[in-house]
């Protein structure tokens, strides 16, 4: 599974570390990547966004409003 968020196609980040030498090696920075459910009245079931939500996603879907977001990612065809 990739490190990508469904809501806001958050995907990791590359750059180098370096060290106290001053030695350059890659690095990757992973999105911080969380498992939620959420409750979805209209259909009257629970939705669980597994693996592919991140914690800024979590803030866009309470913001939102879990409906709208869901709509959006079927409009995208992501089946929920």
């Amino acid at each position: 599974m990739s490190a990508r968020c469904q809501v806001t196609g958050r995907k990791p980040g590359f750059g180098m570390r370096v060290s106290h030498s001053h030695r350059r090696t890659r690095r990757r920075w992973d999105p911080n990547i969380q498992k939620k459910t959420y409750w979805l009245p209209g259909e009257n079931r629970r939705v669980t966004l597994t693996l592919t939500l991140s914690a800024k996603g979590i803030k866009t879907v309470d913001r939102r409003g879990i409906e709208a977001v869901v709509r959006e990612l079927r409009a995208r065809g992501v089946k929920v």
